[in-house]
């Protein structure tokens, strides 16, 4: 009778790689790549760089004749149009990344979480400081809106909200299974926002029920934020909060996009 013992299976057959170190330059190396693929992608770049632009053109003559206006919410939209670009396109791109197994074939590999998603998110973030750039440079020195404060503090609440559509658009990608349905997170995620903002009536204003949850939405201080540079010449208190909350709320949900990156096991 054969009594040996059988041999146990190997360790290395099934068991992922183990996480690395965040790494500098594997983050780096994440970016590139992305923004290479990026390059060969021109209407993404296109809706990315060129949609705020024209949405600001095209709102600042929709009120021509009565230019107060544009001033009372060119700033609001000049921080809402880069969250719903970024939000779009990233949450899109990452998808393809997902259903063609490429972040599968990338988690394969001793590449940790932390590095892919800084990595995304580095990438996206500079397209979100052209972006943001060339819109505030647009709305301050060729649309003519007037605006109290510093036009870079103007560009400081642009970027931050192009980054919190980033973070919002790596973390909805994971819930999709194709394009359309990446799409259709827009009305989930940011139309509710766009309506209790505070855009179009002042959030105190509201009833109270709404009141409240627009307290819990990032772009309510998104607006808050572009509002007080409007307003106040200098920075105010209540300017570093709003900033705080928005950019807080981009790292959280960039956390929350890497806790839904699973690593093969099999």
């Amino acid at each position: 009778m054969n009594t040996r013992t059988p041999a146990a299976p190997s360790a290395t057959a099934t068991a992922a790689p183990a996480p690395a170190p965040v790494s500098a330059a594997r983050t780096l190396a994440t970016a590139a790549r992305v923004l290479r693929q990026l390059r060969h992608d021109p209407r993404s770049i296109a809706l990315m760089i060129l949609v705020p632009c024209v949405m600001l053109f095209l709102l600042r003559y929709v009120f021509d004749g009565s230019p107060r206006t544009f001033d009372a919410i060119g700033a609001s939209l000049l921080g809402i149009f880069p969250l719903i670009t970024m939000f779009l396109v990233t949450s899109i791109a990452t998808l393809r990344e997902r259903t063609s197994g490429t972040l599968e074939r990338l988690l394969a590999m001793p590449l940790g979480k932390v590095d892919l998603i800084a990595g995304y998110a580095l990438a996206f973030g500079l397209l979100a400081i052209v972006q943001s750039a060339l819109a505030t440079g647009l709305a301050v020195w060729a649309l003519g809106l007037e605006v109290v404060g510093s036009a870079w503090l103007l560009l400081l609440v642009a970027l931050l909200d192009a980054l919190l559509g980033t973070a919002l658009g790596l973390f909805v990608s994971a819930f999709a299974a194709s394009e359309f349905q990446a799409v259709q997170f827009m009305p989930a995620v940011i139309f509710p926002q766009l309506l209790l903002c505070g855009l179009f009536t002042p959030r105190p204003a509201m009833q109270p029920v709404l009141e409240a949850i627009s307290d819990v939405l990032p772009m309510s201080y998104a607006v808050d934020g572009m509002n007080e540079v409007l307003r106040h010449p200098d920075i105010t208190g209540d300017f570093v909060r709003d900033t705080l909350i928005v950019a807080g709320c981009a790292v959280l949900v960039l956390a929350l996009g890497a806790a839904t990156l699973r690593r093969r096991t099999a």
